[in-house]
């Protein structure tokens, strides 16, 4: 059986390639098409498909408003299609329950072949049996140990954190619950293109209690200060100032969790937390293995509250996390290791 997906775009030029390039991924089939919001809210009960593809922007209903009525009425993921002029609405859906987004392509002649990987990477994600059922089971009463404070290095001097699909709406749960009182450097990588990271940052910025940039080259690090890696820069820290590079993607990612983790583990040493969210893929296991070699904490969001378990279950997998932890329950933990460890 075979991915059934719904394509909604005003574009008719759009539709037909969007619904091409879904026809070429083995496993992906269109069940239908809708030119607007109206149309896809009344196609979806009648085609029952199981994840649909929505244009950002359409006249009448735009996507947000068209996102916002799917949510209310249907157990359906949606996967936005977004466009450079709508990034910021796109963090908004990411923020209201979109999974992910799909960046269009500028040129199509050139990045057809880029786009078709992206559509079938991150729609076959949201459906990937997962293998790590072992930890899924553990209830949260056992994760969440007694003995957790005594675990804690006494001093931390930083946090890292690393997330790609589903993220952006962890990392809003967790930042925006951010102490005043925030007095170490906090580093951020999430998988997202060049420029939506800057609207990212300036909505995480408007949510948090605490200053959230998108980091620059060359910035002195400011203790309670959040820095979020700018999309298509590898991130990483040295002599207390950051460095971007444009070095070769590892894993298929620029920016990686890895560098930022290795680098962190470098500078921070035995001081440093280590957090993974939800995400596909492996990014940030051997970040996660060297931040344990210096002997620094690390934390893994659970299954449970996971969209896709891929990097935190890796990292489980690798044995290098020290405590699971649903999404509530981490930003509970962090929240104590800033009042009492910085």
């Amino acid at each position: 059986m075979g991915i059934n997906v719904l394509v909604v775009d005003d574009s008719p030029f759009m539709r037909k390639i969007i619904t091409e390039m879904i026809a070429e991924v083995p496993g992906l089939e269109v069940q239908g098409t809708a030119r607007n919001g109206r149309n896809a809210l009344k196609s979806i009960p009648l085609l029952k498909p199981d994840i649909v593809t929505l244009d950002i922007e359409m006249p009448g209903l735009n996507g947000l408003e068209t996102l916002k009525l799917i949510k209310q009425d249907f157990d359906i993921p949606v996967v936005m299609m977004s466009s450079h002029s709508g990034e910021a609405i796109t963090i908004e859906a990411l923020e209201l329950g979109a999974m992910d987004f799909i960046e269009k392509p500028i040129d199509l002649k050139n990045q057809k072949e880029e786009f078709k990987k992206e559509i079938e990477k991150k729609i076959k994600a949201l459906f990937e049996p997962n293998s790590f059922s072992a930890v899924e089971k553990i209830p949260a009463s056992k994760r969440i140990r007694n003995e957790l404070k005594k675990e804690i290095p006494d001093k931390i001097k930083a946090i890292v954190i690393g997330a790609s699909t589903g993220g952006p709406k962890a990392l809003l749960h967790l930042v925006e619950r951010f102490p005043e009182e925030l007095n170490i450097p906090v580093f951020i990588v999430q998988h997202m293109p060049k420029g939506f990271t800057a609207s990212f940052a300036e909505r995480l910025n408007m949510k948090a209690k605490v200053p959230v940039v998108e980091a620059q080259a060359g910035m002195e690090i400011q203790k309670g200060t959040v820095y979020l890696a700018p999309g298509d820069y590898h991130m990483t820290l040295a002599q207390s100032k950051i460095k971007l590079s444009s070095t070769p993607k590892i894993l298929g990612v620029r920016p990686a969790v890895d560098y930022l983790f290795q680098s962190a583990a470098e500078n921070y040493g035995a001081e440093l937390v280590g957090v993974i969210l939800t995400g596909m893929g492996h990014d940030g296991s051997q970040g996660m293995v060297e931040i344990k070699k210096r002997g620094g904490f690390t934390l893994a969001q659970d299954q449970e509250t996971s969209v896709v378990y891929g990097m935190p279950g890796n990292a489980v997998k690798k044995g290098v996390v020290d405590q699971i932890a649903s999404l509530a329950e981490l930003s509970e933990i962090v929240n104590w290791i800033i009042r009492m460890r910085q």
